[in-house]
Order: structure tokens, then C-alpha cells, then sequence
């Protein structure tokens, strides 16, 4: 067994650059050594979208990119005996074990043994008495006053690294939590038990620290002229290298742009982090409250002494309920008084629509209009006033007709007044509302399988 294992990961979120896998998986083969590549590309906006997206097709609901993503490294990660990992089966997991069993037979690769993580969705009925237990009073009447889309759990490692340990080349999983994407090839790997929370907290905040992409790497740390990193434009992606005690240093691909320092490194380690010493997950409560970060070269940065605690007893539910039609216009106003009359196009939707609607009003902006194609400055004239600016006006309600009423009326600002309105965009679709409860763990039966035709 070597003695460290490489954890790489390609994606922060759905919509990331699609680019970036194949430069980590030549350096996974340049490096040598066991390792694996994850994707994580789910979150509970997307999972919402993908829900949707199922409920009209039902071939659909999957990661929108999977086939982009997967191409390119499929053949490479098969060969070399690296594993990709990912969240992409958002709300349908099986199609997406389609999609990358189509692309195999394409490039001619033996049937794979892709492996479908189970068990996040308890969409189904008999799980509604749960949920409805589990929910507070004003979550309970709102589910009663909507209709239920989907409910999905936050599963922990366990599954993935056991599919793993039986053989599986791809792993697709839906509502994991992200850093156990990272939790279970470690765990697969160095074989440890399951109530080794020291390990479990190390490599849940490895996952923590790869699970944004190239947020450590420099991404969304850069800040011009207080933080600036170098490259952007080409940003490298991030892998870690962890070792069997739990200490581990995460780098970036070679010959990539961005940086990974104490700083990069120090900020990840915090997002989203309410309490530093209680950091819940499915597979264990990590603790960094006395952790060690240490530059030791150019773009890596070793961690240590993290621990952990036993696992929460409850896992984490998010519910999606049907909440009616979001509509959006915008109009734009450009030269003298721009913003002035800006303000009083808003007012006649506001007249003629807060009588049904709750309007959200929002002045984004400028150079919609005057400014180059490159915006390079906002539109301001001699006297500082804006010389255009955009009008957007949002609303949201149970009945389609009604929320189209934004749409129809901000579109009849063209005429209808004030003068020199223009560049009217609409659209109008379907809204997801969520709740959040907690489930006693023993009440989620999660499973794997492999995939067959």
C-alpha cells in the first residue's frame, strides 16, 4: 500500500469549466500512485433545477454536462486505474449511468462497473409520514398548502467506498454531502473503521477544502490589488495528497494558473463553517479548532491535527415544494434623467401591479446601453448622474397568468411611458421552494448497486 493517496477534484459546481479534469488526471499518471478524481457539481439549487427537469422528461435530471465532463478523461482514468467520482446523478442517477456507459461503448472500453449510490431520494409516499414528523409547525403547513417535488437526504461516505471496494470504476451518486466524496475513496483505501473519527474529521475537511474547485486554488480569493493571484484566467484545479495518519497537503495541477497558500487555504477551510470545533457531516462531526496549516513549497500547503466526533444522529433533509412561477423583466434608460425616469417606470408597475403581486424592484445597473461592448467603465456624465440604467422587476406567484402580468406590463412600458424605454427582455418559469428537517439516520436505508442495461 503506498503511503499516500491522491484525492483530485474537477469540479466545484454545475456549469464549471470543462477543461480542467484532463489536466489533474495527467498529473494523477504523471505523479504515479493510487488516486481518484471527483466531481462535485451539486447543490441545492441544482438539485431543485434537476428536479424539475426530471418531472418533464424522465430520461433527464441528471448533471446537464456530463458527457463534456466525462469525455475527455474516460479512457485515461480506465487505463490507469483511477476512479471518478461524482454527484452528477443529481435527480436521476441511472440515466447518468447511461450517459457514461454510452460514452464507454463510443470509445470502445469494456463494460464498466458503474456503481449507483441509493437511498437520498425519499420522494416516494411512504416516506411522507416521516417527513411530516420531522418537519416544524410553519414547514408543516406550507407543505400542506403546496405540493411536494422532492425530498432528499444527505448521505454520508459509507456507500461509495464500499461500491469502491467491490470494484467500481465510476461511482455516481445523487444528495451526498459534498465532502464525502473525498471521505469515501479514503476511507476504501486506508481501510479504516468507520468510528475512527480522528481519520473521518481529516478527511472530511480534505473534501471540505476540494469540494469548491478552484476556490483554494485562488478562484473566489482573488481580490485585485489585495489579493492577487496570478493567472486567473487559467486557474488550476486543486488534489490533495493524504496520508494514513490523517495529516495531508493539497496542491494544484503543474503548469497551471492561480496559488495555493495559507491564505487560499485558510479561507476555504472557513466557508460555510459556523463553528470550527463542530462541523456536522453524515459520517462524523469534524473539529479543526486546533488545526495546523504550514506552507512547505511553492503551491502546497500541509494540514494537521485535525480531529473529529462521533456522527450526528440525524441526517439532513431537503425538501423542494411546489412554489409557483417566477416572472422577470427588465427595460433599459438611457441619456438625460435616465435614472429619474428609471424610477418612474417603476412606479406605474408598482400602480398597476401591487394590488396581487409583491413586486421586488431592483435599479441594476448601467452601461446597458452607451458603454462599449467591452465594459470597460460604468456610464456616468459630467454631473455624475447615470446616462442609462436598467430597470429590473421580479414577482412570484401560484398562478402562471398572474406572475405574467410583470412580463406583459413592464413589455407595454414601451409606449405606455416614460419615454426611452428599450431593450425589454422577459421570461417566466417555474419556482422551487425548500424546506429542511432532520431525519433519524436509522430511518435512511442507503444502498449501491451496479448499473446494467
Amino acid at each position: 500500500m503506498s503511503d499516500i493517496y491522491r484525492v483530485a477534484c474537477a469540479a466545484g459546481f454545475s456549469g464549471d469549466r470543462l477543461d480542467v479534469a484532463k489536466p489533474l488526471v495527467d498529473e494523477l499518471i504523471k505523479l504515479g500512485g493510487p488516486a481518484c478524481i471527483i466531481f462535485e457539481s451539486l447543490a441545492e439549487r441544482t438539485l431543485a433545477l434537476a428536479q424539475l427537469e426530471r418531472r418533464q422528461n424522465d430520461s433527464l435530471g441528471y448533471e446537464p454536462l456530463l458527457s463534456e465532463m466525462i469525455e475527455p478523461i474516460l479512457v485515461d482514468c480506465i487505463m490507469n486505474s483511477i476512479p471518478i467520482i461524482g454527484n452528477f446523478g443529481a435527480a436521476n442517477p441511472i440515466a447518468a449511468a447511461r450517459c457514461i456507459a454510452t460514452i464507454a461503448k463510443q470509445k470502445n472500453l469494456p463494460n464498466l462497473k458503474i456503481a449507483i449510490v441509493k437511498g437520498d431520494d425519499i420522494s416516494a409516499p411512504e416516506f411522507r409520514g416521516l417527513i411530516e414528523q420531522n418537519l416544524s409547525d410553519d414547514d408543516l403547513r406550507l407543505l400542506g398548502e403546496s405540493s411536494l417535488v422532492s425530498a432528499n437526504v444527505y448521505l454520508g461516505a459509507r456507500e461509495i467506498a464500499e461500491s469502491l471496494s467491490a470494484g467500481a470504476q465510476i461511482v455516481i451518486t445523487g444528495r451526498v454531502a459534498d465532502p464525502a466524496l473525498t471521505v469515501g475513496p479514503l476511507m476504501m483505501y486506508f481501510k479504516k473503521s468507520w468510528n475512527d473519527w480522528n481519520f473521518l474529521g481529516a478527511a472530511t475537511m480534505a473534501g471540505h477544502l476540494l469540494e469548491c474547485g478552484a476556490q483554494v486554488t485562488g478562484g473566489y480569493f482573488a481580490d485585485p490589488g489585495i489579493k492577487d493571484v496570478p493567472d486567473l484566467a487559467n486557474v488550476g484545479f486543486p488534489f490533495v495528497e493524504f496520508e494514513e495518519n490523517g495529516n495531508f497537503c493539497i496542491t494544484k495541477a503543474a503548469n497551471t494558473g492561480g496559488v495555493v497558500n495559507r491564505m487560499t487555504v485558510t479561507e476555504q477551510l472557513l466557508y460555510e463553517v459556523h463553528d470550527p470545533a463542530q462541523y456536522l457531516t453524515p459520517d462524523v462531526v469534524a473539529d479543526m479548532s486546533e488545526v495546523q496549516i504550514q506552507e512547505r513549497g511553492p503551491d502546497q500547503v500541509s494540514l494537521s491535527h485535525i480531529a473529529g466526533h462521533q456522527r450526528p444522529p440525524t441526517l439532513k433533509t431537503n425538501i423542494c415544494i411546489d412554489g409557483g412561477w417566477l416572472a422577470e423583466a427588465a427595460i433599459s434608460y438611457a441619456g438625460h434623467h435616465a435614472y429619474e425616469r428609471a424610477q418612474l417606470a417603476a412606479q406605474i408597475i408598482q400602480e398597476r401591479l401591487s394590488d396581487t403581486l409583491k413586486l421586488r424592484i431592483d435599479f441594476i445597473g448601467s452601461t446597458s446601453i452607451f458603454s462599449g461592448d467591452d465594459g470597460r467603465r460604468p456610464a456616468l456624465n459630467t454631473q455624475g448622474e447615470f446616462e442609462d440604467i436598467r430597470l429590473r422587476i421580479a414577482a412570484a406567484h401560484q398562478i402562471k397568468a398572474e406572475a405574467n402580468r410583470v412580463c406583459r406590463e413592464v413589455t407595454a412600458l414601451y409606449t405606455c411611458g416614460p419615454a426611452g424605454g428599450g431593450g425589454v427582455r422577459t421570461s417566466i418559469r417555474p419556482r422551487l421552494n425548500t424546506l429542511v428537517c432532520f431525519l433519524p439516520r436509522e430511518s435512511i436505508k442507503a444502498s449501491f448497486e451496479f448499473f446494467s442495461e
